[in-house]
């Protein structure tokens, strides 16, 4: 393993363990904030997503994602890092970075997330690699995602 995917298997097992937006906020049943569960049934990942989206100046942005979830360090590690990414961003601006993550996840290692775009979440890019973990990484974005077309 080169040092590279030394510091990205430390950085995920880092967020893994002290999980950033961990703990829903918000108020359920605002009609500015939705939520969505997704799971894995292949190793029994699961996220409850929530984000709430506030209008200031005529521009809509995430102001909050929170999440709770259990599963592999991966899973855990994506929401982590997700929920620091898209904080402040348009919907716009999160769907391009979905958009982005997916389509580098699905690449079998041909594209690697670029890091000044995703910050740690670029310590995903290996994961496309591993056909069977890719779903983990990408539960939590999909729960965003789903989440954003409810808020």
């Amino acid at each position: 393993m080169s040092g590279l995917d030394d510091l990205y298997q430390e950085l995920i097992l880092d967020h893994s363990k002290r999980p950033h937006g961990k703990g829903l906020l918000g108020a359920e049943g605002d009609p500015h904030t939705a939520e969505s569960h997704q799971r894995n049934p292949i190793c029994g990942d699961e996220i409850t997503l929530r984000a709430h989206v506030a209008t200031a100046r005529g521009e809509e942005r995430i102001a909050e994602v929170s999440w709770e979830g259990s599963g592999c360090s991966i899973s855990q590690a994506s929401a982590s890092m997700l929920t620091e990414l898209v904080v402040g961003s348009t919907r716009a601006q999160a769907a391009e970075l979905i958009h982005g993550f997916r389509e580098a996840l699905r690449s079998r290692g041909a594209i690697d997330l670029d890091e000044d775009v995703y910050g740690d979440a670029a310590a995903l890019s290996g994961v496309s690699r591993y056909v069977a973990r890719v779903k983990c990484a990408m539960l939590a974005w999909v729960a965003l995602e789903d989440a954003l077309l409810r808020a």
